[in-house]
């Protein structure tokens, strides 16, 4: 199945092609907008020639950071961002033989899967039910127990990336997030 989070093309034709793109994308996926996160694999394979994450964990960590910088950045935050991609591709090399994949195919069941990602450099709890919703919503990846581990992400509707394929759904998510952040500032008064 394509991805489509980002509305450009080539960004999520990499999301679709790369499975370490996807979860870097998800990694990004923090005080940034989505779509834009999403887009930060695209712009480091453009400026790097590549994706593949045993060149990215091999990369001189300044020349890597200042690639990650140039306008526009992969993210709001550059310099901590190119240092967490890579600490993240030498996990996967080191862990998976660069196959990212492996995170998921590899998972005993929903549980493993969700401790598999939260153990990854910026993935907390909310963001492993995010990626495991994701992973069964756009790639059909649904170990046993991974609706207990998606949490609400699991169920239909509009509640996180793991749901965004097009600029429509992109905009109800969008929807979503501001009534959950209006109603807890609400509760909080």
């Amino acid at each position: 199945m394509a991805i489509h989070i980002t509305g450009d093309d080539t960004a999520d034709d990499i999301l679709t092609s790369s499975p370490f793109a996807l979860l870097v994308g998800m990694m990004l996926d923090q005080q940034y907008p989505m779509e834009h996160a999403f887009r930060g694999p695209a712009k480091v394979a453009d400026r790097f020639g590549s994706f593949d994450p045993h060149r990215i964990a091999a990369a001189d960590p300044e020349e890597f950071a200042a690639l990650c910088a140039v306008t526009p950045a992969i993210h709001r935050f550059p310099g901590s961002m190119a240092a967490r991609l890579q600490e993240l591709a030498r996990i996967v090399v080191d862990r998976y033989d660069g196959h990212t994949e492996r995170l998921w195919t590899e998972a005993a069941d929903g549980k493993d899967l969700g401790r598999r990602i939260q153990a990854l450099p910026g993935f907390g709890a909310q963001k492993a039910k995010i990626f495991v919703a994701l992973l069964a919503k756009q790639l059909d990846v649904r170990p046993q127990g991974w609706e207990a581990v998606a949490g609400d992400y699991a169920l239909e509707g509009y509640r996180s990336v793991a749901d965004v394929v097009d600029p429509g759904s992109l905009q109800k998510v969008r929807d979503f997030k501001k009534e959950k952040k209006a109603a807890a500032k609400a509760q909080a008064s």
